[in-house]
């Protein structure tokens, strides 16, 4: 999945996102996970610094050729091992219940499917294993609302490398049979004109049974 425009931009305005406080929502998002991680949409690794000891090895799946690369490079100083692979939310390269924890960071937003994404995550799960999301969602009325809904239905997508702003990803978590065990709802960045925003931060437990055998 080759978004060239979008992937040279994210990684230039992600250090700075970094740097206005999403570095902090990093470190919360990943405190206390441990076992074996997947992250789901990598991206260019902005994760990887923030692993804690606990964790034993993290799967990084990124389909976007550039940001893949940089992933990599950033997995060579990571504080936990850290094996970047290629491929997509929809179909994760990793076997049933193979991992305690999956992480879903500014992800969601961009898959096509946020169910299929969400249910592949469940199967790569162990039973009663943990979801870690960190997302902008959509905002609960209002002019920002309608902007987002606006944005959605023009052209935000095709800039944003397949974003979508008005997504109520709290609720499509819970449809796809996690239970949000915590959740943080704050608005990031703040008192800017961008439709990216509010932001959910939190902890889901899979209730899905784990594959027969």
């Amino acid at each position: 999945m080759k978004r060239p425009i979008f992937a040279r931009m994210y990684a230039r305005v992600r250090p700075a996102m970094d740097r206005e406080g999403a570095a902090e929502h990093r470190r919360r998002l990943l405190a206390g996970a441990a076992g074996r991680v997947i992250e789901i949409g990598a991206g260019d690794g902005g994760n990887f610094a923030h692993y804690p000891a606990g964790v034993v090895s993290v799967l990084a799946v990124e389909p976007e050729p550039y940001l893949r690369a940089h992933a990599s490079r950033s997995a060579a100083t990571a504080p936990v091992p850290v094996e970047v692979v290629e491929g997509t939310a929809d179909r994760l390269p990793a076997a049933d219940a193979s991992a305690d924890v999956a992480v879903v960071s500014l992800v969601l937003c961009s898959v096509p499917d946020q169910q299929v994404a969400l249910a592949e995550a469940a199967r790569v799960l162990k039973p009663g294993g943990e979801l870690r999301f960190y997302e902008h969602v959509a905002a609960e009325g209002g002019r920002l609302e309608t902007v987002q809904k606006i944005a959605d239905a023009t052209v935000w997508s095709l800039f944003a490398g397949g974003c979508h702003v008005h997504r109520d990803t709290a609720a499509a978590i819970e449809a796809a049979g996690f239970v949000i065990e915590q959740i943080d709802r704050f608005d990031f960045p703040a008192d800017q004109p961008n439709p990216a925003r509010p932001h959910i931060l939190g902890r889901a437990r899979s209730v899905v049974a784990g594959p027969v055998v």
